[in-house]
């Protein structure tokens, strides 16, 4: 049995998609750019903030690492609980512990702000095991996070899967020896997950106990 069952927070757990906007439109607002329509923001969620700073709108090092504080500004008060479960992802959960799993969180998202994000949408009781990266940029590689986490629970790759929405997800999986399933509710389409060597794709929160039985 796959004992230990990894999830990504952001795109898996919660939508999180109008805090992250918001925050992303309040960093670039201080560059003088101007967004109209936020859900061109959306490529933000999943991967690690610097990096998307760079890529869509190809800030330098110095500048995206400024325009991540920038967005943390608003995130940190604001944003973070901007959020909302996606359905059914309690039932999923509590299904998965009830079958005997060990359920851990690992995102790319920095540790303080994603536990009070499970905090507040009462998801943490279903978790034995949060980690993310820092404040100060250090483990944001997905595949740092996993192999920590996996370290921290005693769990090897025989007996562990990771279930993403975005590529990251699964390649970070893949470095570590691990399958993932990737999720179409969330953020990633099924072209980029599919791309990324998913070993399944769950259409909804409740598809995913039975993908994992499969595995």
């Amino acid at each position: 049995m796959r004992k230990f069952i990894l999830f990504d927070l952001d795109g898996t757990l919660t939508d999180p998609a109008e805090g992250i906007t918001k925050s992303v439109a309040y960093a670039l607002s201080a560059y003088g750019i101007e967004i109209a329509d936020r859900s061109q923001l959306n490529c933000f969620i999943g991967p690690p903030l610097a990096e998307s700073f760079s890529v869509y709108f190809g800030f330098s090092d110095t500048d995206a690492k400024a325009a991540v504080d920038k967005y943390r500004e608003y995130f940190s008060v604001t944003g973070l609980f901007e959020n909302e479960v996606y359905p059914g992802i309690p039932e999923t959960l509590s299904a998965l512990r009830e079958a005997g799993h060990v359920l851990a969180v690992a995102t790319s998202k920095p540790t303080v702000f994603s536990d009070r994000i499970l905090e507040r949408f009462d998801l943490m009781k279903y978790f034995d095991y949060t980690l993310g990266s820092e404040l100060d940029g250090r483990r944001i590689n997905k595949a740092d996070v996993i192999r920590e986490c996996m370290a921290h629970l005693g769990a090897t790759p025989e007996n562990t899967l990771m279930v993403g929405d975005r590529k990251h997800d699964i390649l970070g999986a893949k470095s570590c020896d691990i399958p993932a399933i990737g999720v179409l509710y969330g953020y990633g389409d099924e072209a980029e997950l599919t791309a990324a060597g998913s070993a399944a794709l769950a259409v909804r929160p409740t598809d995913i106990p039975e993908l994992i039985r499969g595995l």
